[in-house]
């Protein structure tokens, strides 16, 4: 088998960011994907960086914090089949930050809003979603889309 002919898996980092017990949702805009559904701070990881330092870059990025790595905690792994490509989703977790949280990129997001876990928007991307049902269980591993 060549090189070009080897499987490759997409690794993405969501941010669980929590306050007064609930979760910090962005609604996406204007991306191609899933636009007009809520989802986590997240996103790909580049080549040579952690599922952590993914996270950190992310956050400033997308909302203009700063998170420091000993505050955030790997809660989910969820190993997601979507029609077109197989991912590894890391789900990070922390209630501590630095700074203003702002919609740094509105281009990409047209809501920032807090939600309890029990009241999240119908609109939601389902992976996130299927993710914080099993974090909310207890479960550090779920498969999504077999």
């Amino acid at each position: 088998m060549s090189d070009k002919e080897r499987f490759r898996i997409y690794i993405a980092s969501f941010l669980i960011l929590t306050k007064d017990k609930k979760i910090l949702l962005q609604r996406r805009t204007n991306t191609g994907y899933e636009d007009g559904n809520y989802s986590l701070v997240s996103g790909h990881m580049e080549g040579g960086e952690t599922a952590v330092q993914s996270i950190i870059r992310e956050a400033k990025e997308e909302i203009g914090i700063t998170l420091k790595p000993n505050d955030l905690q790997v809660v989910h792994v969820l190993h997601r089949l979507s029609s077109d490509r197989e991912y590894i989703n890391v789900f990070l977790k922390t209630d501590r930050w630095e700074g203003e949280i702002i919609n740094a990129e509105p281009e990409k997001c047209d809501d920032l809003r807090w939600f309890l876990p029990d009241e999240l928007p119908e609109n939601m991307i389902r992976g996130v979603r299927f993710a914080l049902e099993n974090i909310a269980k207890g479960t550090f591993y779920s498969e999504l889309g077999w």
